[in-house]
């Protein structure tokens, strides 16, 4: 790594990380945006699941990694792996724990919602990526976790909650 980070203080460094972080959403957006306009929005909703598909799973491996997390790790692993998402510096979320077996993710503040909802745009429907990507997230975390959703656009938006997803440790 280069040394053009070296003398920065943690303060500097969080501020650098939300700045990274929102570029790399910002990307994500305009990178969907290209490919809608170049050849419509179901080309573009296949194109984005394929994507996350394979970059949440990377994702969560790179985070194990970083955090010496174990693999099948099971929801306790999720729970540390999901906290130290890239989007995580950017949106407010909750991760809960209603007993051993589950584990709830709730999206509470999304950028990409909040930012639609200002400009008077509906919600995006993002739901069908969603189940791609936190499937594929839970995957690279430990092979056994199955996720299902709870609530995510194009469902009705719930005060507090603009996605919701329930991982349990499945029996293989």
């Amino acid at each position: 790594m280069t040394d053009a980070f070296a003398d920065l203080d943690a303060e500097t460094l969080r501020g650098l990380l939300e700045d990274f972080a929102k570029n790399w959403l910002a990307h994500d957006g305009v990178w969907f945006q290209a490919v809608e306009r170049a050849h419509g929005l179901p080309a573009a909703m296949a194109a984005d699941a394929e994507a996350w598909r394979r970059f949440a799973e990377i994702e969560a491996r790179r985070i194990r990694k970083r955090f010496g997390i174990p693999d099948r790790g099971g929801l306790d692993a999720l729970a540390a792996c999901l906290s130290r998402r890239m989007y995580a510096a950017i949106n407010r979320f909750a991760v809960e724990r209603p007993d051993r077996e589950t584990l709830r993710f709730r999206m509470i503040d999304c950028r990409v919602q909040d930012a639609r909802n200002r400009k008077g745009l509906a919600p995006f429907p993002c739901k069908p990526v969603g189940e791609v990507e936190f499937s594929s997230f839970a995957r690279g975390v430990d092979d056994r976790i199955g996720v299902r959703c709870l609530t995510c656009p194009p469902d009705e938006h719930r005060e507090g909650t603009w996605c919701a997803w329930e991982f349990r440790l499945e029996q293989r």
